[in-house]
């Protein structure tokens, strides 16, 4: 009897165990990511030769005073014709890189600029309503870059965490390398070059190859990149930034840029 009642309360204590694991399981529920501001991405073909291209530097600055600079990331592209990729007398801010872009986007003039890459070329005057359009969205993926520099070594490592807020995204991750506050001729739009303009967020590298690399993030899951860059020493560590973003057919996803 007593053996009896042993096993009926044995089998008792197994099934309240069973039962408080399937409870404790059926919590376990999804929840979704939250939805994530789109920033957005300009992308301002200009050279130090071109003399409306002070004013398109202007129209950058109004727009990130307005919305601030975490939402507007800024790219001068020194590329084309009026780039200017330097003499004896004067620095030179253009790039073999820049002309690469300037020639795949079939620029025909400067300042011209992409916004998120949506809607194609366009000039500066565009850019405020593009912009306000762009920040209307949400993007698919929330991101975080970090860089950790060696002022012996110049290398620079960075980190980029790419978590996914709504479905699965594939694109390319695009990292690249600006400097702000560099200080270098530019013609300005009385014609005069001005030898002391302080140029900002110039382009200077891409540091994983010119057109990226391949990326998939799925919704919830979090996936992060890493690369090297060794930093050309005419630079200024101070004043370099990274921007990352991720683009596919139908644009900029998001961006994002951090300093060194």
């Amino acid at each position: 009897m007593k053996k009896t009642i042993y096993i009926l309360l044995l089998a008792i204590v197994q099934l309240a165990v069973t039962t408080s694991c399937s409870n404790d399981d059926e919590r376990y529920i999804y929840v979704k990511p939250a939805d994530v501001n789109r920033n957005v991405l300009i992308e301002d073909f200009t050279g130090q030769r071109c003399l409306n291209c002070p004013n398109a530097s202007a129209q950058i600055d109004s727009l990130i005073a307005q919305y601030g600079h975490d939402a507007i990331i800024a790219v001068s592209i020194h590329s084309g014709p009026l780039g200017f990729k330097g003499s004896a007398k004067f620095t030179g801010l253009a790039t073999s890189l820049g002309d690469t872009y300037y020639n795949h986007w079939n620029c025909d003039h400067q300042p011209i600029g992409l916004v998120n890459r949506v809607g194609g070329l366009q000039d500066y005057p565009a850019w405020p309503a593009l912009v306000r359009q762009a920040l209307s969205l949400k993007s698919t993926i929330e991101m975080e870059a970090t860089v950790s520099y060696n002022d012996t070594t110049h290398e620079a490592s960075i980190k980029v965490n790419m978590l996914g807020t709504n479905g699965t995204t594939r694109g390319k991750l695009q990292l690249w390398v600006i400097e702000d506050s560099i200080t270098a001729m530019q013609v300005m739009p009385d014609g005069k070059p001005k030898p002391d303009y302080v140029h900002k967020h110039v382009l200077r590298a891409a540091v994983n190859g010119d057109w990226g690399q391949d990326v998939t993030i799925d919704e919830g899951v979090e996936s992060t990149a890493t690369a090297h860059y060794t930093v050309d020493k005419a630079w200024d560590p101070k004043h370099l930034w990274i921007v990352a973003f991720v683009y596919n057919n139908d644009g900029v996803v998001q961006v994002i840029k951090s300093h060194f």
